[in-house]
């Protein structure tokens, strides 16, 4: 299961911004996933749970938005979703074309908090 690595990846890279912001816990990371990466949605749901106890991201939420493909034909420059097996131009039936999104892996946000301290309390 390569979910277990891609999702250590993310969290080790939420924890090191949370805390470099001063983040005293994440309560939620946004990513976005092609679905031309296969990466499976239950599989980053079951590593982030198996992962984020004993981290500031205990209890935090991973919500996963999923990018379908787009393409750009470089024959007729027609645009297109597709599907992640046909990439076939539909205008001029090409199969040239630039893929413009649907492999993404990236972290969007991430959604921290911080204790309140005596003095900000007051």
């Amino acid at each position: 299961m390569h979910e277990m690595g891609i999702t250590q990846g993310i969290l080790e890279a939420a924890v090191e911004a949370a805390e470099r912001a001063g983040a005293d816990s994440i309560t939620e990371i946004r990513i976005s996933v092609g679905e031309l990466t296969e990466v499976v949605e239950f599989a980053l749901q079951f590593a982030f749970e198996a992962l984020t106890p004993g981290t500031i991201a205990e209890g935090a939420t991973l919500v996963v938005t999923h990018v379908a493909p787009r393409s750009r034909c470089n024959d007729c420059g027609a645009e297109y979703d597709h599907d992640r097996f046909t990439m076939l131009c539909p205008e001029c039936d090409s199969l040239n074309v630039t893929l413009l999104q649907g492999r993404e892996l990236q972290i969007d946000s991430i959604e921290t908090s911080e204790e309140p301290t005596e003095e900000s309390q007051g």
